[in-house]
C-alpha cells in the first residue's frame, strides 16, 4: 500500500520507518508520557511500529510519524487507529513530552482527521483517551469532538470522544 506524506503548516506526517525505532522508544520510554498508554522498550516499540505499519494493510488506514518541520526531529505518531470491534476509526495522537504544549497533538490530528474524511467512506471518527487523561480529553474537544460515553477497552477506563463528518466539515469551513 502507497501511504501518502501530509504537510501542516509546522509538521510532516509521514510514513513510520525502522529507523523511527529509536526516537519512538525514547518518547514511549517516559513514564509521564506512558501514564494513560502505557510505555514500551525497544523490543516492544518495535512490534508496536510493526503493528501500526500492518494497520495500513489491513485496514487502509494508519498512524504516521510526526516530524517537526523546522528541526526535522520525531515528534510522535499520530493517525487513525481500527481493529474489529472497535467503536469506530479512532483518531489517534501520541506527542512526545518535550514538545507538548504547542498545539502538535490537535495539528496532526486534524490532518489526520481532514485525510480520513476525505479518503475513506466513514461518517465519524472517534477519539478514546484514558478517561482520566485531561490533555487527550481537551485535544478532542479542540477538534470538536464530544463526549459519548465510558467504556472499557483493552482493560482500560476508557471516554468515548466523537464527531461526525458534517461536523468535521463544518469546523473546516469556518476555519475552526
Amino acid at each position: 500500500m502507497n501511504i501518502p506524506t501530509l504537510t501542516t503548516g509546522r509538521l510532516v506526517l509521514r510514513p513510520i520507518c525502522r529507523d523511527d525505532l529509536d526516537a519512538s522508544t525514547a518518547i514511549w520510554a517516559d513514564a509521564e508520557f506512558g501514564r494513560y498508554v502505557g510505555t514500551h522498550d525497544r523490543h516492544s516499540m518495535w512490534h508496536n511500529l510493526a503493528a501500526n505499519i500492518g494497520a495500513w494493510e489491513l485496514e487502509g488506514a494508519g498512524s504516521w510519524s510526526v516530524v517537526e518541520r523546522a528541526t526535522g526531529v520525531l515528534v510522535g505518531r499520530a493517525g487513525l487507529w481500527y481493529e474489529p470491534e472497535w467503536p469506530g476509526i479512532e483518531l489517534v495522537w501520541f506527542i512526545g513530552r518535550p514538545w507538548w504544549g504547542r498545539g502538535y497533538a490537535p495539528e496532526a490530528a486534524r490532518a489526520s482527521g481532514t485525510w480520513a474524511f476525505a479518503n475513506h467512506d466513514v461518517n465519524r471518527l472517534v477519539a478514546i483517551p484514558h478517561r482520566d487523561n485531561q490533555q487527550s480529553i481537551r485535544v478532542a474537544e479542540k477538534l470538536g469532538m464530544t463526549f459519548e460515553r465510558y467504556e472499557t477497552l483493552h482493560e482500560t477506563d476508557s471516554a468515548i470522544y466523537a464527531i461526525t463528518r458534517a461536523e468535521w466539515e463544518a469546523r473546516t469551513r469556518t476555519g475552526d
